[in-house]
């Protein structure tokens, strides 16, 4: 086996390339996967434009992967082996705070994850550490399913973690703010969970254009009109039952209050910038609409097995999601195209 791979190295914001490293060593109880396939997110974006708190250049990111066995390490006690083609998702949970210990998974106080404890997926070979195989979340891949469709199994976990909590269900009108990847995931999931309407708006003419794909009952150009008049009347003045944040825009859950009906749920899934959080929302209709703010991150096992299901049995169409595809060594290349806001999800394959 050679002794080098080629490998994506994040050196400073907006400094990174693909150079020759070495192979990683196989860890004691872990395995070494050949990637497949590693998709790139909202989150790698950021980390490569502005850098991580958790991450400390030089660097290996990408955490959406997907590759096959061909290492086990000493004293291995896993339930995979050699060839097996499997998805990983980067959560390791901890095991034993009290979230854990109540299978509240999503809720752990000591998660750490792939691509930031250890190096990511943007390479020809990863190891998955010891604690990684025992308490993370890895997956077998059905066969004949794309490797590239199996790789973002992790995004589509964290959306039905969002829904679950929010009960998305029979009969609800759904507004997803941000038609970005996440929010056509949580278009098609909100649909398949049985949303009468679905509505989905952006400032971007080009994701609007995007989500059509998954099929909305309306979208909304909010650069051009007001949305939440425009959810008004598309609800007979009663507001929607449920809506999600799927983006990090700072009006996102102002607008989110707003749009509201009386009793409805929102679902703060995108994240603000630090220093800019506290946005300007009226709790006073908080208090007399009776809502229910609800902030959700990462996800559980149980939601990683779910959205894997869901790809494969096609009730999850990633094949839309999918717009472009390059090989690792090409890199740059995508990565500015992504940064351009010219993709909606592109996936790496070795």
């Amino acid at each position: 086996m050679k002794t080098v791979m080629k490998a994506v190295v994040v050196r400073a914001p907006m400094q990174f390339g693909v150079e020759e490293v070495p192979i990683p060593g196989v860890p004691e109880g872990g395995i070494l996967l050949k990637v497949k396939a590693c998709g790139l997110c909202g989150s790698d974006l950021r980390t490569l434009r502005s850098g991580h708190r958790k991450v400390a250049f030089p660097w290996i990111i990408g955490h959406e992967i997907c590759g096959e066995v061909v290492e086990l390490g000493h004293g291995y006690e896993g339930p995979w082996r050699k060839n097996e083609l499997l998805t990983v998702g980067p959560l390791v949970y901890c095991g034993a705070c009290e979230s854990c210990t109540m299978g509240r998974y999503e809720l752990c106080d000591n998660y750490a994850e792939i691509a930031q404890k250890w190096s990511g997926g943007f390479a020809e070979y990863i190891a998955i550490p010891e604690a990684g195989v025992r308490r993370g979340t890895i997956q077998t891949v059905p066969e004949g399913l794309d490797p590239a469709f199996a790789a973002i199994t992790e995004p589509v976990s964290s959306c039905i973690n969002a829904q679950e909590k929010g009960k998305v269900s029979l009969g609800d009108t759904v507004v997803i703010i941000g038609a970005g990847p996440v929010g056509c995931i949580h278009a098609s999931l909100a649909r398949s969970r049985g949303a009468f309407r679905v509505f989905v708006m952006d400032i971007s003419q080009q994701r609007l254009e995007w989500v059509k794909a998954f099929e909305p009952d309306a979208v909304i150009d909010a650069n051009k009109t007001d949305s939440v008049e425009v959810v008004r009347k598309l609800t007979g003045g009663k507001g929607a039952d449920v809506v999600i944040t799927a983006t990090s825009a700072l009006e996102a859950p102002v607008k989110a209050v707003q749009m509201a009906a009386k009793g409805g749920r929102i679902l703060l899934f995108g994240g603000l910038p630090k220093d800019s959080s506290p946005p300007a929302i009226d709790l006073n209709l908080v208090h007399y609409k009776a809502l229910h703010l609800m902030g959700t991150t990462i996800f559980a096992p149980r939601h990683n097995r779910i959205a894997l299901d869901m790809i494969a049995s096609g009730k999850m169409p990633v094949e839309k999601l999918i717009t472009h595809r390059f090989k690792l060594i090409d890199f740059n290349n995508g990565a500015m195209i992504a940064l351009d806001g010219k993709v909606l999800k592109a996936v790496f394959m070795p």
